[in-house]
């Protein structure tokens, strides 16, 4: 079978990258890629086994002569996240993700990627296998479950790993080191509701939101993109106040880390504003496009006659939730004080979800000040109790604080300089990544992150750029050869 990436340098990447494509592995689901994974480690003769939680742990002895560097430990996730455009037919648990070559990015069908964090697992494999590097102690620690709330990482136990380094594959942009991350909380409202039988003398509408470029709820959070959930919400709430509107149904979002693309009401309404609903439909509309401008040019807005639900929403229950899901903050809130370009603390509104008689609101907070990260929490909280929500907050995990002594981080920016001839950037990225939880657990690892460039992770235009990926691959075999001297 031809391959579409067969062409693409690195090689070896890139085919184990494919191999990753052609195996369905969403969040939860990562039971065929563990099993690829340890073949593959098996083929190479290499010791490995699976933890309790399903991580993969794979050890390779230092080559003659590099016993004396400090232990390497490369960590990346298995999983992706399953998001495809409305039109996409495709099924996560069976098909497997089309990628394509366009130009210098390779993207999706339809679909995400999976190039998070598939190209960080493909590259610490890959150097596995690297014929001619000179390596010292090299661990490869692959969890799964980071997309659904960092279950792996969590369940990692003391004693497994041997390493002194760790090194994070999962960051997105080429010539960055990441030495800081955010923590994150859940919080999950749930409001439960009276059916009522379908008022007499109204019609039916479905209202959707549709074409927002969504994206990561941490890394894309700053960019002033529209919250579908948000946006239709705020419609609603207008309705409801000026010709009786009804809800029947209420659904938006699919991740709880992913900025919400699309939202749907069922509404009814008396027969007799049907004009008038129709017409604030299409103004709304124009006012949301004017107000996001050219951040979301493709947004739409569009109310469809459906056929009249059985039952709508009790009256009280659905005030209760249009007025909190108004009133919940939304976005970047803080920014770091000496890096005024990296935000400190944000929340996103990332599911309603309504079903069986109660309507689930998700949302995600996170901060790399812990104590910030829980005062958002407390106002969400505030806001769905103040509606008569019940309220559940869970996932707490903690930032990951910068350490500028680093002996990984003088070590790879003097090789970036050799290497490349420039110094890389040095930050800290507003997402969960693993290093955090990891650190908790291992707290005299030495911890860094860095990775290709991706762009819109978590969405369906997710890509990563071709010549980024052969950069980072090459500064990652430079590092394991410079690896720092254990004192």
């Amino acid at each position: 079978m031809t391959k579409a990436l067969g062409s693409l340098q690195p090689a070896s990447l890139w085919s184990i990258f494919e191999d990753f494509c052609n195996i369905p592995h969403i969040s939860k689901h990562e039971a065929r890629i563990v099993e690829y994974v340890c073949k593959y480690a098996q083929n190479l003769g290499l010791e490995y086994f699976v933890d309790q939680a399903g991580n993969v742990v794979i050890r390779k002895e230092a080559t003659p002569g590099m016993g004396n560097r400090m232990g390497i430990i490369l960590q990346g996730h298995l999983d992706m996240v399953a998001q495809k455009n409305n039109d996409t037919v495709h099924d996560f648990l069976q098909q497997p993700i089309r990628p394509f070559v366009d130009g210098d990015w390779v993207k999706a069908h339809g679909t995400t990627l999976g190039a998070d964090n598939g190209i960080g697992a493909a590259a610490a494999l890959a150097a596995l296998a690297e014929p001619n590097l000179q390596h010292g102690p090299l661990e490869i620690l692959l969890t799964i479950e980071e997309e659904t709330g960092l279950t792996g990482a969590k369940k990692l136990q003391p004693g497994m790993l041997k390493g002194d380094i760790l090194i994070n594959l999962d960051s997105e942009d080429e010539g960055e080191l990441y030495i800081g991350c955010a923590g994150g909380i859940d919080t999950v409202a749930q409001f439960t509701f009276q059916q009522e039988p379908m008022p007499m003398g109204h019609i039916s509408y479905q209202v959707e939101v549709k074409g927002l470029k969504g994206g990561h709820s941490g890394l894309d959070i700053h960019l002033g993109r529209g919250n579908a959930i948000k946006s239709l919400n705020r419609l609603l709430w207008e309705l409801s106040r000026s010709m009786n509107l009804r809800i029947a149904s209420f659904n938006g979002g699919s991740l709880r880390n992913a900025i919400p693309r699309e939202a749907a009401a069922v509404v009814a309404i008396p027969k007799e504003f049907a004009d008038a609903f129709e017409s604030r439909v299409a103004k709304f509309e124009s006012i949301i496009k004017n107000e996001l401008g050219a951040v979301e040019p493709n947004f739409i807005l569009r109310a469809m006659r459906v056929e009249n639900p059985t039952f709508v929403i009790d009256n009280t229950s659905a005030s209760n939730l249009l007025n909190a899901v108004y009133a919940c903050p939304n976005g970047a809130m803080r920014m770091v004080s000496e890096m005024p370009e990296v935000v400190e603390t944000s929340t996103n509104l990332a599911i309603v979800k309504c079903e069986n008689g109660s309507i689930e609101v998700s949302s995600l907070q996170r901060s790399s000040v812990d104590s910030a990260k829980d005062d958002l929490a407390n106002m969400l909280r505030a806001v769905f109790e103040m509606a008569n929500a019940q309220v559940v907050q869970s996932g707490s995990y903690p930032g990951w604080k910068p350490n500028l002594k680093s002996p990984i981080l003088k070590a790879m920016k003097e090789v970036y300089r050799n290497k490349f001839g420039k110094t890389p950037e040095q930050k800290v990225i507003h997402a969960g990544l693993e290093c955090g939880i990891i650190s908790g657990v291992y707290p005299n690892l030495d911890l860094i992150s860095f990775g290709p460039t991706i762009k819109n992770p978590h969405s369906p235009d997710e890509m990563v750029n071709i010549p980024s990926v052969e950069l980072f691959y090459d500064f990652l075999l430079e590092t394991l050869q410079q690896a720092p001297v254990k004192y």
